[in-house]
């Protein structure tokens, strides 16, 4: 069917009467009507996280580690886009500019973490000594954060246009395959990512300097759990819109939510400020 040809089809609350605004869709695009628990959750965990981030403002300045302010940004994002859930949840689940603004916030959020998990990588390198790392630290921040950059823009000029097509009553699949590319590029980019991090974690067992493996293993483990968190995403676009995995929000709390709240935790008690040495920047 043509992107421009009437389209019908999606789920609608039949406890919840479409309001039928000016900015409203005549369908839940989300798939369902998003859950009160799942999003007042989110708001709650982020927000422990967004206070213990900013506890950790001292060790930012002491220890000079302010590349890892992104994880504070992303928290703040992951809360923004909770609320505009709850609204969606409890107000109007088909209007369009509240979908589009929860997606954007909860899409870009883990591509701040993604930057400071590359940050912390270029960090470590310079510990452990360059020669023990496939590429310079710089070349490892320049990269990948241009590639999330790429990939993230995609994707949200993708989610809009879907929202779009939605609310004009057109078919959005067209728009979906721009939302895929951008995801499948950034799940290649990270694969790629996680080759050098494992690289540099191979070599660096000959280095004569060393990191807390603590801190170690809590930087794989909440790598791992952003990955998964993109991979999902790219599963949920290739299965197609309004299919199993995008219509259940199940799918969304474990697979979306649970990996990135893991994440941040994490890095909220293995903070780089207390567990990796100071004055460490990437430098090429």
């Amino acid at each position: 069917m043509n992107s421009s040809a009437s389209y019908q089809g999606g789920y609608i609350d039949p406890n919840f009467p479409n309001p039928m605004g000016p900015n409203d869709a005549t369908i839940i695009i989300y798939g369902y009507t998003p859950s009160l628990a799942v999003g007042v959750l989110g708001v709650v965990l982020f927000t422990i996280a967004s206070i213990a981030s900013i506890a950790h403002l001292y060790l930012l300045i002491r220890h000079r580690t302010w590349y890892f302010t992104p994880m504070l940004v992303g928290t703040l994002m992951e809360i923004v886009g909770y609320i505009f859930r709850i609204l969606s949840s409890q107000q109007d689940p088909y209007s369009v500019p509240w979908f589009v603004v929860q997606y954007f916030f909860i899409v870009i959020a883990p591509v701040f973490f993604s930057a400071a998990i590359y940050t912390l990588v270029s960090a470590m390198i310079n510990i452990y000594g360059k020669e023990y790392a496939p590429m310079p630290p710089n070349v490892v921040l320049g990269v990948f954060i241009t590639c999330d950059v790429v990939a993230t823009i995609v994707q949200i000029a993708g989610a809009a246009l879907v929202g779009v097509a939605y609310s004009n009553q057109k078919n959005p699949t067209t728009y979906n395959h721009i939302l895929l590319a951008g995801l499948a590029f950034q799940v290649f980019s990270f694969a790629v990512f996680l080759v050098v991090l494992a690289w540099t974690l191979a070599k660096a067992r000959k280095s004569p300097t060393s990191i807390e493996r603590g801190f170690i293993a809590a930087l794989v483990v909440a790598t791992l759990a952003v990955y998964l968190r993109t991979c999902f995403r790219l599963a949920e676009t290739a299965e197609g819109l309004m299919q199993n995995l995008s219509t259940h929000e199940a799918f969304f709390g474990c697979l979306e939510f649970a990996p990135i709240v893991v994440a941040v935790f994490l890095f909220t008690y293995w903070h780089p400020g207390r567990w990796l040495k100071s004055g460490v920047l990437a430098s090429g």
